[in-house]
């Protein structure tokens, strides 16, 4: 509605006095200055890719789409004795770009343990006078064990050495003569990798041995990374070659998988993929795996007490072989140890090709209570949330293992570590934090599974892509276990990072992060906590998101195809969002500057002078007037200096003001005549952008008869001025105060400012701890002073002589 008026204060006293102040101490943006900022300038054409046959402008795959086949069939040992893995693994490389490839790059990511990589050359520190012991013992260990891939070969399909070239964590195969579009070429490698000891030198695999005193001396091995793998060859790069440097993870190609791994006889071994040869358990536990299948709990396959018996006697002698097969993954991990007891429960679920999923857990006796409790009900539930948001589960099994490692992913394998400790009188007992973080390391590890390794993003170069995404998803899951689970995802949570020095945008490359967990898990996480409930809404983001996830399920997406497909679905522009909480530093700020409450002024000029002179009466009296109280003026004490006006003053109605009143009614047309029946308040509201970061205002309305109400006004009103905004508000209703982000939903930096009026901040105060004690010497070296002179002894331990 549009109403020409005349602005008149009839709100609470309070209120206007406030808005009064406030209007005066923050002046109008100066346009002239040039401080316009285009917060909604649209990403297509200038800072986005140009859509493709391979990837279109919806954000789908184009009709062209390709991606790369490699299919492993692998034999690999474990040398328990010197913690040692020896393999062989036959590569079938199927080439399904455009292109002609004169050679093949692969991963070695194990070489980053290698002293001269450029991982550990690299290697910063903060400035400290202290070391902790942790980083002692590593440098100790580099010193006399080094990492990475040994007594490496490649042989060709006829049996001769294929030469190659490692660069640092890669290598590179020259093959006999470029392989064309469609063709398969096949190739063998032979190694041999060092297991690290991963509570001593670190990392996503490796070795944890139970060698202290009253422990069984038995040890975990966990294998990641553990082969030589097939770098990405995409449309959007050609060769992925990035080192990897330790944080940014794997970008790696799909492929059917038949792997043998030899271990110690009295092993049980967990590994992506299904069990092919069964029989190597014995007939109770493959009864109790098909017991699990359809059991409402989780049934122990090795049980405690088998466990507890490998475990005590002496290790059996030989070895058995696990085969293990998984069509249509990105990698392969697995775990091998005779500590392992094995639970599992089966998961239903609405596909005909795994209608039960087996979710499964491998741990030590020193896990438990804990783990038997609550790891496999966690996959359970996992699954359950996931596949609402994503799509249903592809795999047959989903699996958690524990370990030194304290969280990672593989296709149907995550290695998780938290677990109970052990006290002084032997009994071992959990706290609600490493209950809390067992719950939700399972439910992150296990929900990789979709994302990336299904929804195959680069986590190289965009990490945020599978951990932030997945960190989302992780929020819904952990609230839907408990309500008040202390889960990453709430926007106050992200508030004191985002107006830190180290933020950097979240589209930078993995290993330029300054804060890690915030940039890559955090913020995205947040991010898309606030697109679903505040700015899209639950349908309109859901069924995004699902369209997203489904498209690109087995497929490598870029962000660029994320963020076009959830406008492209929602049907709602996001450059603003994307370019806010994705490409800037900016927080969220918005303060509510002022407030002005007006409404019609009246045609009746009694109304309109009466009004006035209420106003008038409300004025503060001049502090000169109010110290001459008792002083009489001339007009007091001479009557003759009285007349007219001072018997009457500017707020009488004159005739003519009545003449005029009449007059102006007469000519008014029937428009005026509605607009002057309006009464109505008109409430105005000017907003500052603080931060930065424009988003929709969420502002909550009290009013004077105790009823209050809560509108939300979209993003778009910064869309002319992303500094300043007047937004205006009628209600019958009178205002007596207002509030920004009433439910705290769009991690708003301060609420100080949010508040009008302004409220008074309260907080308690803590008295800081008493300074340490100063340096005494003479106190330290165990010298007393004697009382009657200066003379010093040396104090001697009782019963010394």
């Amino acid at each position: 509605m549009r109403i020409g008026m005349l602005l008149a204060s009839v709100a609470g006293v309070s209120l206007m006095a406030s808005a009064a102040l406030a209007q005066q101490s923050v002046g109008p943006i100066d346009q002239s200055r040039g401080t316009f900022e285009d917060k909604f300038r649209q990403f297509e054409g200038e800072d986005w890719p140009t859509p493709t046959d391979y990837r279109n402008a919806s954000g789908a795959p184009g009709h062209r789409y390709w991606q790369q086949q490699v299919d492993y069939d692998i034999d690999v040992s474990l040398n328990e004795a010197n913690r040692t893995l020896t393999g062989r693994e036959a590569v079938t490389y199927t080439n399904h770009s455009p292109d002609a490839l004169g050679y093949l790059w692969l991963l070695l990511d194990q070489q980053n343990y290698r002293r001269d990589s450029l991982a550990e050359r690299s290697r910063t520190y903060t400035a400290s006078d202290t070391v902790s012991v942790n980083e002692v013992l590593r440098v100790q260990r580099m010193q006399d064990w080094e990492g990475g891939f040994n007594d490496l070969k490649v042989t060709g399909p006829d049996g001769r050495d294929l030469p190659f070239t490692i660069v640092d964590s890669m290598m590179r195969i020259e093959l006999p003569r470029p392989l064309a579009t469609g063709e398969s070429f096949a190739f063998t490698i032979d190694f041999s990798l060092p297991l690290p000891e991963t509570n001593v030198v670190g990392g996503r695999s490796g070795y944890e041995c139970f060698t202290k005193p009253g422990e069984d001396g038995n040890c975990l091995f966990l294998a990641a990374q553990w082969f030589p793998r097939l770098a990405v060859y995409s449309d959007y790069e050609g060769w992925h070659n990035a080192q990897f440097l330790g944080a940014g993870e794997f970008t790696l190609e799909f492929g059917d998988y038949d792997v043998s791994i030899t271990a110690p006889a009295d092993h049980t071994v967990a590994a992506t993929g299904e069990l092919q040869n069964t029989d190597i358990l014995s007939p109770e536990q493959r009864a109790r795996l098909a017991e699990a299948r359809t059991a409402d709990a989780p049934v122990y396959i090795v049980t405690p007490a088998e466990a507890a018996a490998a475990e005590a006697r002496p290790a059996r002698s030989g070895t058995r072989t696990w085969n293990f097969s998984a069509d249509n993954v990105r990698d392969f991990g697995w775990a091998s140890s005779r500590k392992f007891i094995w639970d599992a429960m089966g998961v239903d679920q609405e596909s005909a090709e795994h209608p039960v999923v087996m979710a499964m857990s491998f741990y030590p006796k020193e896990a438990r209570p804990l783990w038997d409790t609550y790891s496999t009900r966690s996959i359970a539930h996992t699954i359950d949330v996931y596949n609402q948001f994503a799509f249903t589960y592809p795999y047959p099994t989903a699996q958690s293992v524990n370990g030194p490692v304290g969280g990672m992913e593989y296709p149907m394998i995550t290695f998780n570590g938290p677990r109970p400790v052990r006290g002084d009188d032997g009994r071992l007992t959990y706290t609600e934090r490493a209950k809390n973080g067992l719950i939700g390391v399972v439910i992150h590890e296990v929900g990789h599974t979709y994302f990336p390794m299904i929804v195959n993003s680069d986590e190289r170069q965009w990490t945020w892509m599978d951990e932030g995404l997945n960190s989302f998803l992780q929020f819904q899951a952990e609230k839907l276990w408990d309500a008040d689970f202390p889960a990453r995802g709430e926007p106050s949570s992200i508030i004191e990072y985002m107006i830190s020095q180290d933020q950097v945008p979240v589209m930078t490359q993995s290993d330029s992060l300054l804060q890690f967990g915030n940039n890559a898990y955090a913020k995205p996480a947040t991010a898309l906590v606030i697109l679903r409930e505040t700015v899209l809404g639950r349908e309109l983001f859901d069924r995004a998101f699902r369209e997203y996830s489904q498209r690109w399920a087995f497929k490598r997406p870029t962000p660029y195809d994320f963020f076009r497909t959830m406008e492209e679905s929602s049907g709602v522009d996001l450059d603003w969002f994307w370019r806010g909480w994705f490409y800037s530093t900016d927080h969220v700020d918005i303060s509510l500057e002022s407030v002005t409450a007006a409404t019609l002024e009246s045609t009746d000029p009694e109304v309109r002078n009466r009004a006035a002179r209420e106003r008038f009466e409300q004025e503060p009296i001049s502090r000169t007037v109010e110290n001459n109280r008792g002083i009489q003026t001339v007009v007091e004490r001479d009557p003759a200096t009285r007349d007219f006006y001072n018997e009457t003053d500017r707020f009488t109605t004159t005739a003519q003001q009545r003449r005029d009143a009449e007059s102006a009614t007469r000519r008014a047309d029937a428009d005026r005549r509605a607009a002057q029946g309006f009464d109505d308040n008109i409430y105005r509201f000017t907003f500052k952008n603080v931060g930065g970061l424009v988003m929709p205002v969420i502002l909550k309305l009290t009013y004077s008869d105790g009823s209050d109400e809560t509108i939300r006004i979209p993003a778009e009103i910064w869309r002319r001025n992303s500094q300043q905004v007047i937004w205006q508000h009628v209600s019958s209703k009178t205002l007596v105060s207002a509030e920004v982000d009433p439910l705290r939903e769009t991690a708003d930096a301060s609420r100080a400012n949010n508040l009008f009026p302004r409220q008074i901040d309260e907080r308690t105060l803590r008295l800081s701890p008493p300074p340490p004690p100063g340096e005494n010497r003479m106190r330290d070296s165990d010298v007393e002073v004697s009382p009657d002179s200066t003379a010093t002894r040396v104090r001697r331990p009782t019963g010394a002589r």
